[in-house]
């Protein structure tokens, strides 16, 4: 009883707007509408809509706090605290930095607990958007539209969970337990006990990951190929699902396939590549996708304001950010990446992403707005897409001229010197 009731809060919390009446006035709240009017015209259906892209940028933390859980910035933060690339300089991410965290730490609860939020959200939305569709609410083609990109926000939390809570694809080539694909809304008693039918058990690697690919497909297949107002790089695209797909398969190592989806978003010759679905392309120096939210390298991001971002002690300025700027400096540079010699000075990353401060501490300078935290959270960049592609193409028919070009058209924006540049 216990355990479902705990399903049902969940699941209450998720449903856009659910119901709440005072006993005597019978009014609903000015700031909620019922999950029944929830898709009765089409601008409550795009808000609904939204509403699932709200519950990727700012989860729940301890106490209610409102957090960047799952995809607002604590991925990012939490990513890169676990290499040796960043310095842990105070407690805050201390059990990721030196992997001591377990079921009961709190990061990987919330974590847990708020990409199944967002499964869920997107889940009773696809329902709404179906039903708004057999209504006449909102057309056919729309309705595929907000379908696919509430399935591509679906499986990008599915992979988000089976990395941090399964066995890597490549231990026993997907054959070991994985995490349940959630594939329905939890609204009542009947789906919450739909839910707790579903045992892990039942689930292996392999299977979540068949899961999450058929959620892309469709979402490349119904998704806008454009970058215009109706599918900016805040919502999900037909390249943003086949750029996902592309590093699900990386986690397969199913290079071939990286290959297969790589080439419907690469074209032209090196280092000139162009995305022929969306435009997509890298900016001219390596800041250019994080001083300009909007630009043509960000494929996919999540979109952070001065009134929604995820507070002080999650706003990705204020924890990568130098003190001496108006961040807290909670995250810094480590000396064994800024030392290496390998990495040379005329690098030109060295100035355009980092600051010195002092002789030995240094500070990422990627997120700058320190006020308002309204830098977005980049999940998807074109960059990402090149080297996936490189490094498919070289596991594939080794390190060749193919995928030289890939690497080297990212490197070299910030590489001058022809004699550093890899060949």
């Amino acid at each position: 009883m216990k355990i479902k009731y705990l399903i049902l809060l969940i699941s209450a919390a998720t449903i856009f707007g659910t119901s709440c009446k005072k006993a005597v006035l019978e009014k609903q709240p000015y700031n909620q509408f019922s999950d029944a009017l929830a898709y009765s015209t089409p601008d409550k259906v795009l808000q609904s809509l939204f509403g699932v892209y709200d519950a990727a940028q700012s989860g729940f933390y301890a106490g209610g706090a409102v957090r960047g859980y799952p995809f607002g910035a604590a991925n990012i933060e939490q990513g890169d605290m676990r290499g040796e690339d960043m310095m842990n300089q105070a407690t805050f991410f201390q059990i990721t930095y030196e992997a001591s965290y377990n079921n009961t730490s709190a990061n990987c609860d919330y974590l847990f607990e708020n990409a199944y939020a967002l499964v869920n959200k997107a889940n009773l939305t696809i329902d709404g958007v179906r039903g708004a569709v057999t209504k006449g609410i909102i057309s056919a083609a729309l309705g595929l539209q907000y379908e696919g990109e509430c399935r591509f926000l679906r499986a990008m939390a599915h992979h988000e969970l089976v990395l941090e809570f399964s066995k890597p694809f490549a231990d026993g080539n997907g054959g070991l337990m994985g995490i349940i694909y959630r594939d329905f809304g939890i609204s009542n008693d009947a789906t919450a006990d739909q839910a707790l039918a579903l045992k892990r058990s039942a689930y292996k690697v392999s299977d979540v990951y068949t899961k999450i690919l058929a959620d892309l497909d469709y979402a490349e297949t119904n998704m806008s190929g454009t970058t215009d107002a109706s599918a900016s790089i805040y919502r999900a695209s037909k390249g943003a699902a086949i750029a996902l797909k592309m590093r699900v398969k990386m986690h397969m190592a199913d290079w071939a396939g990286v290959i297969t989806e790589g080439t419907k978003l690469i074209s032209g010759t090196a280092p000139n590549f162009v995305s022929p679905v969306g435009g997509f392309k890298l900016t001219a120096t390596s800041d250019g996708s994080f001083t300009n939210n909007t630009s043509l390298e960000n494929i996919f991001s999540i979109k952070n304001a001065a009134t929604d971002n995820p507070g002080v002690n999650g706003g990705l300025a204020q924890m990568y950010g130098d003190p001496a700027l108006g961040g807290r400096g909670l995250v810094r540079v480590s000396p064994v990446l800024w030392s290496d010699p390998d990495w040379k000075c005329d690098d030109a990353r060295r100035t355009l992403l980092y600051r010195l401060a002092g002789t030995n501490a240094v500070y990422t300078t990627k997120y700058r707005d320190y006020t308002n935290l309204t830098d977005g959270a980049p999940q998807i960049r074109y960059a990402e897409v090149l080297l996936m592609m490189a490094e498919a193409s070289a596991r594939v028919s080794g390190l060749n001229a193919t995928a030289l070009g890939y690497l080297n058209a990212v490197r070299n924006r910030s590489v001058t010197n022809v004699l550093e540049q890899f060949s």
